[in-house]
């Protein structure tokens, strides 16, 4: 049984509590497909905090996506059962502690048969997703929209910041580098070293040059000759270029289009995804009409579509 968002046409979209695209919330998970669900932290940030504040704002400029991808080709609330399962109650003040809780409910959401879609927060959060999905999975392909390469192994002295998750999801064996790639790298960098994790681990990536200048149709294909087998796709937020999505905590000039980020989310169709997540949406940064939100819910129901259309085989 599907349930689907409420239909706009009986109840504004401005009604009712928001919660993602306006499906039906749930934490009883049997029966369910696909779970959204938000981690409201920024506890790893090392520059603009307020990714805590974003599960909320992507959710209420969610009610405006509509349920029909004319782009996909699917209407995927008519093949997935998919609820909001609320938020993950996270430490704001631990980090540590904000790790066990996320692993903890994300272990919930697969040992219950869904696939957990979460919107956050900080990118520290994909670590402990990684976490309890490669307990389940193996150790994992890896799909990286991102600005930054997330490979540094430490701030401040501390091995755990927005900075460093990917680090710690390869030396873990969570993720498989050679089934790694990164797209949209760019800025200003500490050195040739920033590479250096990457050359002995043998993880690809299409910076934002790449992209560019072998295009999105040709960068979709690397994705999909990388990660191949169980893959999880994370999206920062911030490989969008800030003119179209100012509302994150570390901005980089030069990046994605929101349509090449639409194009890019669309091209994972055909991959085996076991898990997704869309960080650092910092709404007290966000341009007039809330456009970084609004974008980030935008992808989300393109990942919800990708994984709606993997359903449909």
């Amino acid at each position: 049984m599907t349930f689907p968002p409420r239909d706009a046409f009986v109840s504004p979209r401005f009604a009712q509590p928001p919660t993602f695209m306006r499906l039906p919330y749930a934490t009883d998970l049997a029966g369910v497909d696909v779970a959204i669900l938000g981690v409201p932290f920024d506890g790893g940030t090392s520059y603009r905090p307020g990714a805590r504040l974003g599960p909320r704002e992507i959710r209420a400029q969610s009610s405006l996506v509509r349920p029909y991808n004319y782009f996909q080709k699917v209407a995927p609330f008519d093949r997935l059962t998919v609820v909001d399962a609320g938020d993950v109650d996270a430490s704001p003040v631990s980090l540590e502690h904000a790790y066990v809780s996320i692993e903890t409910a994300i272990t919930a959401v697969v040992a219950a048969g869904a696939i957990p879609v979460v919107a956050g927060g900080d990118h520290s959060i994909s670590l402990p997703i990684l976490r309890a999905l490669a307990r389940a999975h193996g150790p994992l392909a890896l799909v990286q929209f991102d600005s930054h390469v997330d490979t540094w192994d430490q701030d401040f002295g501390s091995p755990y910041f927005h900075g460093s998750p990917f680090w710690h999801a390869v030396r873990e064996h969570l993720v498989d580098p050679r089934r790694f790639i990164q797209v949209g790298i760019r800025g200003p960098m500490y050195g040739e070293d920033d590479f250096a994790f990457h050359r002995e681990h043998g993880i690809t990536v299409r910076d934002i040059v790449q992209v560019r200048e072998q295009g999105i149709a040709a960068t979709i294909g690397d994705i999909r000759r990388v990660a191949a087998g169980a893959a999880y796709v994370t999206f920062d937020i911030d490989a969008v270029d800030p003119a179209f999505a100012p509302g994150t905590g570390t901005p980089e000039v030069g990046g994605l289009t929101s349509e090449d980020a639409q194009r890019l989310v669309r091209g994972l169709a055909g991959v085996n995804l076991v898990g997704c997540d869309l960080v650092e949406v910092s709404p007290p940064f966000d341009g007039p009409g809330q456009i970084t939100a609004l974008l980030a819910a935008n992808l989300l129901f393109e990942m919800v579509c990708v994984l709606a259309k993997g359903r449909q085989g």
